[in-house]
């Protein structure tokens, strides 16, 4: 019998609903498929074999299973949201290992509309950096092991692309989402500021959201929707293939590869995927055209002093000494900056003036998702901040103004790099616009599709 393992969440949760399958077997594959392959992959902290197994069966009791969105499909939760019963240690020795009480809203929306949460994933150090190591373990890229999954929701990442989950949950402060998805071939929506309920710390001073990874067009928008708490998400919406969406126009789309960072450069192959992504779309119909944000010259320095200053935020109350070396010195350099004034509450206000007339004009703006080919796997909680920062700014510069500035930003995967890594392009929208980038992705999906798991060995599907 053919395992559901590999299955979308709008198929399984289709044949939940129809009662061609169990929840029970649903997960039973999936978790069976966890403890093969995740020795290879690093994707999960904690996997909830015998919890997850009792949910399902939960779930297939329900009388209302014909009207859950998510019915009985396999879900994963970055490690730094709170699920109850389970430990939330956010990568790092120095958070206690106490049960949480009650589950995150988004975990608990995502249980409310029938998932299962399967397991909690690695993330690095308080979410800091875009590779995900630590002393909990390391998340690898599946598609070569060799490769970082991405961060900070690196382990969500490498859960999806791996065929563990079909969804995953994680968040994304400077591109903690776009950036593991596209490192490892997904779809990895940040929504727009307020979409879906944040309520979790400081976020970064308001620069970090919540959001889906997934291997579809069509899982992503199920899953934001459940998110989003959106009243059209009834499971009559999410039978079969694409969910409905008004008719698509033709969109004016602006084309980029100019890095927001001064003196950081985005790579030829890279530049040529998202250059080849802006001929397609123009194949569609699409107006496309190249055009520039205007990013201000000063925009480094002020991403770099609120990712230091939201770090030393969730540093507070918790010991130095069980700190990486290289989070001690991200937190004090954001207290320094706190000091300085450079944590003005203005910042965002003063982008989004500048970016105003730009997104007048244009409904999208298409850009590289990375720069640069991810850092190998290891022990960078080990090295130095210096070696730290410098590799995570090379890689992915173009992903933080999308946080600071609120606005949606999509990652997806197109084409394939000549590592033979997937290759991806990163979609930006006005404020509400989710299901416009979703549509315009579940577009570029139609027109040029890409294998949704890593083979790991095995046909990929």
């Amino acid at each position: 019998m053919t395992s559901w393992a590999g299955r979308t969440a709008v198929d399984i949760a289709g044949a939940v609903r129809r009662k061609e399958v169990a929840p029970r077997d649903v997960v039973a594959d999936h978790l069976a498929r966890i403890a093969a392959l995740d020795g290879r992959v690093g994707a999960f902290r904690v996997v909830r074999a015998a919890a997850a197994v009792a949910e399902a069966d939960a779930i297939g009791a329900r009388g209302d299973l014909s009207r859950l969105p998510l019915a009985g499909v396999p879900v994963a939760v970055k490690d730094n949201l709170p699920v109850r019963g389970e430990s939330t240690r956010n990568g790092s020795a120095a958070t206690p290992a106490t049960p949480a009480d009650e589950d995150h809203v988004t975990v608990a929306r995502l249980r409310a509309a029938g998932a299962v949460v399967v397991g909690l994933t690695h993330v690095p150090e308080l979410c800091v950096y875009g590779t995900t190591d630590g002393v909990h373990g390391i998340a690898r890229n599946p598609w070569d092991p060799a490769r970082t999954a991405g961060g900070s929701s690196g382990g969500s990442a490498a859960a999806v692309a791996a065929g563990f989950v079909p969804l995953a949950l994680g968040n994304d402060g400077m591109g903690s989402l776009r950036i593991p998805a596209a490192h490892c071939g997904l779809i990895g929506l940040k929504p727009g500021t307020g979409r879906v309920p944040f309520e979790l710390g400081g976020g970064w001073f308001g620069m970090s959201e919540h959001g889906p990874l997934a291997t579809t067009a069509a899982d992503a928008r199920l899953m934001f929707s459940v998110l989003a708490g959106e009243p059209d998400d009834g499971a009559g919406d999410f039978e079969e293939g694409e969910p409905p969406h008004p008719e698509r126009g033709a969109l004016s789309i602006a084309f980029s590869t100019r890095s927001p960072v001064a003196g950081v450069r985005v790579g030829g192959a890279y530049a040529a995927l998202a250059r080849r992504a802006a001929r397609t779309l123009s194949g569609a119909g699409h107006h496309v055209v190249t055009a520039h944000p205007p990013y201000p010259a000063t925009f480094g320095a002020v991403i770099l002093a609120r990712w230091t200053g939201g770090v030393a935020q969730d540093a507070e109350g918790l010991d130095p000494q069980l700190l990486a070396p290289r989070t001690r010195r991200h937190a004090r350099l954001g207290r320094i900056a706190g000091h300085l004034g450079m944590l003005r509450t203005d910042h965002r206000a003063a982008l989004n003036r500048r970016l105003g007339p730009f997104f007048e004009e244009y409904d999208v703006l298409l850009t590289p998702a990375l720069a640069r080919p991810g850092p190998a796997a290891g022990a960078w909680h080990e090295r130095g901040w210096l070696a730290n920062t410098l590799a995570n700014t090379a890689c992915s510069p173009m992903t933080p103004p999308w946080n600071l500035s609120g606005r949606p930003a999509l990652a997806m995967p197109f084409g394939t790099l000549p590592s033979g890594l997937p290759g991806s392009v990163q979609l930006v929208g006005r404020p509400g616009s989710e299901h416009q980038l979703l549509d315009l992705a579940a577009q570029l999906q139609e027109l040029h599709p890409w294998r949704r798991t890593a083979p790991l060995g095995e046909p990929a599907v």
